[in-house]
This record gives structure tokens, sequence and C-alpha cells, in this order.
């Protein structure tokens, strides 16, 4: 089992900036990827950015240029760093763990942006 602890999420006014962060625990394998997803009031969980334990990165194509993905391996932590936030951005976002055969998922923290 993994246990993804979030934070970060708040209120903030468009064109501001917040960062996310996800700490995993538990049992962690020596390969896997880690990433977030977030869901908006009646619209599907989009995946927003994975990165792999090598720091390769992918991002949806709505947050490339202003959100970047890294992550500590030692911490065993992500980071969502979200610059340029729009309104449409406001969701609850999910911290996503994928190891060798299972997902996990963390609580969700919502993000609001303000027009």
């Amino acid at each position: 089992q993994v246990q993804l602890v979030e934070s970060g999420g708040g209120l903030v006014q468009a064109g501001g900036s917040l960062r996310l962060s996800c700490a995993a625990s538990g049992s962690i394998s020596s390969i896997n990827f880690m990433g977030w997803s977030r869901q908006a009031p009646g619209k599907q969980r989009e995946l927003v950015a994975t990165v792999t334990k090598g720091g390769s990165t992918n991002y949806a194509d709505s947050v490339k240029g202003r959100f970047t993905i890294s992550r500590d391996n030692a911490k065993n932590t992500v980071y969502l760093q979200m610059n340029s936030l729009k309104p449409e951005d406001t969701a609850i976002y999910y911290c996503w763990y994928r190891g060798l055969s299972s997902d996990y998922w963390g609580q969700g923290t919502q993000v609001t942006v303000s027009s």
C-alpha cells in the first residue's frame, strides 16, 4: 500500500501562482511514476502532468508553459508549480502514484482561481 498526502491548494486570483506538494509513503517501488490530475465540476478527470523517477515529464496541452512538475526522490515527494493561473484551472487536484502493479490517488486538494 502507498499513502499520498497532498498540500498547497487554496484560493488565488487569476495570474497568480500556487505550489502543490504530495508526499508518498508506504511500499514505494524502485520504479514508479508520479503526477497530478484534476477534476472540475461537471467535467471528467484530466491528467495534468506526470514525472518519472528519472525526471522525464509530460504535460497536458492546457497547462504547458504554465505548470512545472518536479520530484524529490529522496523524499518521495512530487510538486506542481502552477503559474499564470486561469479561472479554468479551478478544480480538485489529485496526486497520483503508479508503482509496478497498482495506481494510488491522494484525497485531493481544492484549487480555486478567481477572475
